[in-house]
Formats: structure tokens, C-alpha cells, sequence
């Protein structure tokens, strides 16, 4: 963005640049018309340039109109019920913006095919589907008793927690991943199993296994996470561990070759780990975006510094539940959303949004609450977990997201208040592109505007622009293939392939005359332009501002 200068322009109807406002090309108001029978004159040669939008989002906005684009993006984890190509197609049809695969599950070869089944979707169908793998991280924190499915603890049952590797399932015990998972555990403390899902008190300490006692029944899940507590505080460990395993960097290695869009770093301690990696992304030339997920109490006391260095920011609620007090949850998933629009920084809220629809086709009106709060807390995006990669309704999961989320955006916009965001450009450039995309989601906001149109290189622009969390929604055209797939994450954001040129008179003629020719505008639409694409220099960026 150091070089970068700036334009917008509101506009009604018929093109006209020659006007200008503080440098800046403004035009003069004219209709943008449509009806079924085209009013405009298009020419052969403009209708045969491509528009590559995405074909879910074509039709919301012929069906829903401007306001009624969904803002909320929605992530939805592969696994063993959704992966074949008619199962994929139907949760893009159903709004999926973003693919997790968790590293942790399946074979490279079973990644790689769902990979490039999502990437022939976008190429074949019209999509825009991004890709987000998951490193699997430390797993000292996991246990497994060997079956194949759940195992009841009941209580006063005693079970030993050990760091015996052994096959199959033996009852009343449980294996440990990493041989000082006991470090620093007294007799008398707790071992909470998930959160709460079933509890245990040390009665003995035997080397490094433990001897426990069943106080809270409930059921042991496969690869169920633990945590210690002692007079109801974690038992903090410093166990010095890389974030980093000789799994995560070939995992890492894979998800470059096969061009994936996102990597999902876990159990994040601090900042060191997200730069390390994206250093090493730089030696490669990929464009891809780290995101950090937040999942530890250690995560947490270093947030800020975190969220600074990631591209982005997974709140995984159900292991960060784990190390902290349930009650504390939700204060704490509201401050990060906070942190992370302040910084400008895409924020996907994770776990257990509608737990209950991997085995029931209805959530709990609970569970639709909480899917409702993240949205009102303007979180940019919302994800399935086991509901999708492994329950028994996750198109009726993505359909719920989908329109809960539509809904409380509804009843945002009626209480919409422009909030103050911090400044966060450092160079004057920076700052005056900051300060441009504020001042047009105000303004959008104030005047009503039906949408705002963003020309990008680099997507800085429409992210500016989403941080805002205007009214309208906001359409990115971009000729980089990179940047289209990284706005999939940002809130608000429809980002469209378009040849750009230097020339903003032509780019945002054709793509209004196009959008016009697909039914995607009628007569009497407001739009804003904003623009990173005009050839300045940073001088003449600057006099955008200073001059009066």
C-alpha cells in the first residue's frame, strides 16, 4: 500500500470522469438502467468479456437484492459425510465460502483429492470456494482410549491415564500423547476431560501415568482433549514445546504445492511462530494467508501480538474452553472480534456453533442464539466442525448458519451505528487509503447506497472497506487470482475476477455495464466506487488530502 492512491466516486447513472474533487476523478450523477429488455446499448465485444462472480452470490443478489446479500461468511470442515464432489457442490450451493481440512484426519491422498475436487467446482461450476488446511499441531493435550467411537466413565469408576502406547482399546484406560503430561499434577487435582464432558480426580500418581477417579460422569470421546485444574485454576505448564512438528512442516509443504489459500497454524503461543512461517511462505513467492487459532490460556495473554503478526484469527472455543472458565467464553470471544477489526484482521468464530446437528436435524434455539450473538458481534466468518465433516445434516447446518446470519445482519442494519476504529495506516498513504474507506462506508451508510464497487490489486482496499462493516455490500474486482480467493474470509466482501486496466473509466464501465446485462442492477441503483488501481505517484496519493 506504500505506493498506493486512491479514488471514489459516487455514482447513479451514465459515466462521466471529467469531473473532479480534490484531484480525485468524481462523476456526475447518471441511471443505471435495466430491465428485461435492456434499455442500454451493450456491443457484442463488452458482453463477451468475463465476470467471473460466483455463481451462489449471482443469484442471491438477482433474488435477495443489494440489501439482502448475506455479509456473514460461512467455513465448513470437510470430513468422511461431505467429501465426494455432489456432497461439496451442495454446501457451496448452500453458501459455503471457505473449505477446512483438518491435517489431524485422513490421508495426504485423501486431502489432495478433495482439494482439487473444490478447485475443478470453482473452475467448472462458477464458484468461489477458498481452501484452509489445519496443522495439527502439539497433541499433548490429547488423550485416546482406542475405540472407535465414545466410551462412558462412571462415576467413582478409576481409570489410569497413561503414557503406554498400545493397541486396540483397553477398558479403564486411557493413553496420553506425550510422556510429562503429568508434570506439576498433585493428588487431589482435577482432570477435565473436553471442557466438562466428564471430570476425574487424581487419587495417585504412578511414574508418569496417573491413577483417576470418575467425579462427573460422561462420555470420552476419541481424541478427546484434557486439561488439570487446581482450587478452579488451570494448572499452567511451561513445557516449552515447538509449535511447529515435523508433521505440521511437511503438511505445510503440501498445502503450498497444491495451492491451498489459507493455513491454519495451531496452538499458537506468540508471535515468533505466526512470522517464522510466513517468512518462509515469502522464500516460496505464495501469496498464502496464516491464520492463528486461539486456543490456549498462553494464546490469550499474548493476543494482541499475535493477531498483529497472523493474516487472520480462528477462535477455537472448544479447546480454548477448556483452559478457561466456562463463564468467561463469551466476554472473551466478543474482545477478540474486537481486536481483530480494530487491527483489521478477518475473525472466524469456531466449534461447537450447532453441536447438536451432527446427530439431530434441528439446533437448539440455544444454539441459534449463540450463532446469532457472533454475528451481531460482527465476526467475519462462522464454522462447521463435526457437523459438516461428519454429521448426518450438514446441508441443514450451512442452511441454518446461513439464514440466522442473514437475519440478526437485518436487524444490525436497523440499529447500525458508525463506530470509531482506531487508526491503523503508519505511513501517510497508509493512512490516507485508511481514511478514504472510512469516509465512503460512512457516507455509503448516510446516503443509502445500494453498493460499493472496489478495483484491487491487493484487496487492502476491500478489507479497509469490510472493516467498516457498511450497509451495503461490497463487490472487489481484482485480476489476481490470489486476492479473489483471500477476500472469500473478509465480512461483506463479494470479490469478482476482472481484467483490470489502468484505465478506471473503462473498468468501471464494463463492470457495471456487465452487471447491468446479467440482472444484477436496475434502474435507479446507487453505487460508490473506490479505487487502489490508478498509476500515481506517492506524491500525487498524497495530494489527494492536502490539497483544498
Amino acid at each position: 500500500m506504500a505506493s498506493m492512491a486512491a479514488e471514489f466516486a459516487l455514482i447513479s447513472s451514465g459515466l462521466d470522469f471529467k469531473k473532479r474533487v480534490f484531484n480525485v476523478p468524481i462523476s456526475s450523477p447518471l441511471k443505471l438502467g435495466f430491465k428485461h429488455r435492456l434499455n442500454c446499448q451493450v456491443t457484442k465485444s463488452l458482453l463477451q468479456e468475463e465476470l467471473r462472480f460466483d455463481v451462489v452470490k449471482e443469484i442471491e443478489l438477482r433474488e435477495n437484492g443489494f440489501l439482502g446479500m448475506r455479509k456473514t461468511k460461512l467455513v465448513c470442515t470437510v470430513g468422511p459425510a461431505c467429501c465426494s464432489g455432489d456432497e461439496l457442490e451442495k454446501l457451496a450451493l448452500g453458501g459455503m465460502n471457505v473449505a477446512r481440512l483438518n491435517m489431524y484426519h485422513n490421508t495426504i491422498e485423501w486431502h489432495q483429492d478433495v482439494i482439487r475436487k473444490i478447485k475443478n467446482l470453482n473452475q467448472e461450476n462458477g464458484f468461489c470456494v477458498s481452501v484452509m488446511i489445519d496443522t495439527e499441531g502439539s497433541q499433548i493435550h490429547v488423550l485416546d482410549h482406542g475405540a472407535s467411537t465414545s466410551v462412558k466413565a462412571e462415576e467413582g469408576s478409576v481409570w489410569i491415564f497413561t503414557t503406554e502406547k498400545f493397541e486396540g482399546y483397553r477398558p479403564f484406560t486411557v493413553k496420553a500423547n506425550y510422556k510429562a503430561f503429568n508434570k506439576g499434577v498433585q493428588e487431589g487435582d482435577e482432570l477435565v476431560v473436553d471442557g466438562g464432558m466428564a471430570t476425574f480426580e487424581v487419587i495417585e500418581r504412578i511414574g508418569n501415568d496417573l491413577r483417576c477417579k470418575c467425579t462427573d460422569r460422561g462420555l470420552l470421546l476419541p481424541h478427546a482433549k484434557f486439561s488439570f485444574w487446581r482450587n478452579g485454576k488451570l494448572v499452567e505448564k511451561d513445557l516449552e514445546l515447538p509449535t511447529f512438528s515435523e508433521k505440521d512442516w511437511s503438511d505445510i509443504e503440501f498445502g503450498i504445492s497444491e495451492g491451498v489459500d489459507f493455513i491454519a497454524l495451531s496452538f499458537v503461543k506468540d508471535a515468533a511462530a505466526v512470522k517464522h512461517l510466513k517468512d518462509y511462505l515469502l522464500t516460496k513467492n505464495k501469496s498464502v494467508k496464516v491464520l492463528a487459532k486461539i486456543e490456549s490460556l498462553e494464546s490469550l495473554k499474548n493476543l494482541e501480538e499475535i493477531v498483529e503478526a497472523s493474516d487472520g484469527i480462528m477462535v477455537a472455543r472448544g479447546d480454548l474452553g477448556v483452559e478457561i472458565p466456562l463463564e468467561q467464553v463469551p466476554t472473551v470471544q466478543e474482545d477478540i472480534i474486537n481486536l481483530c477489526r480494530q487491527l483489521n484482521k478477518p475473525v472466524i468464530i469456531a466449534s461447537q456453533l450447532l453441536e447438536s446437528m451432527i446427530e439431530y436435524p434441528t439446533p437448539t434455539r440455544a444454539e441459534v442464539a449463540d450463532v446469532s450473538e457472533a454475528v451481531r458481534q460482527r465476526a467475519d466468518a462462522l464454522m462447521l466442525s463435526g457437523e459438516s465433516a461428519m454429521g448426518l445434516y450438514g446441508q441443514k447446518a450451512i442452511s441454518v448458519l446461513r439464514m440466522a446470519s442473514a437475519r440478526m445482519e437485518q436487524s444490525g442494519r436497523e440499529v447500525n451505528r458508525h463506530s470509531s476504529l482506531p487508526r491503523i495506516g503508519e505511513s501517510l498513504p497508509d493512512q490516507i487509503a485508511e481514511q478514504i474507506c472510512n469516509c465512503a462506508c460512512h457516507m455509503a451508510n448516510k446516503l443509502e447506497v445500494d453498493a460499493i464497487l472496489v478495483y484491487t490489486m491487493h484487496g487492502q482496499m476491500a478489507s479497509l472497506l469490510s472493516r467498516n462493516r457498511p450497509n451495503p455490500p461490497i463487490f472487489a474486482f481484482t485480476n489476481k487470482s490470489s486476492t479473489r480467493m483471500a477476500l472469500t474470509l473478509e465480512w461483506g466482501v463479494v470479490p469478482i475476477a476482472f481484467d483490470l486496466t489502468d484505465d478506471m473509466d473503462a473498468n468501471v464501465s464494463k463492470t457495471t455495464q456487465l452487471m447491468k446485462a446479467k440482472g444484477m442492477m436496475k434502474q435507479g441503483d446507487v453505487i460508490l466506487v473506490v479505487s487502489d488501481v490508478i498509476p500515481m505517484s506517492i506524491y500525487q496519493a498524497l495530494q489527494v488530502v492536502v490539497v483544498k
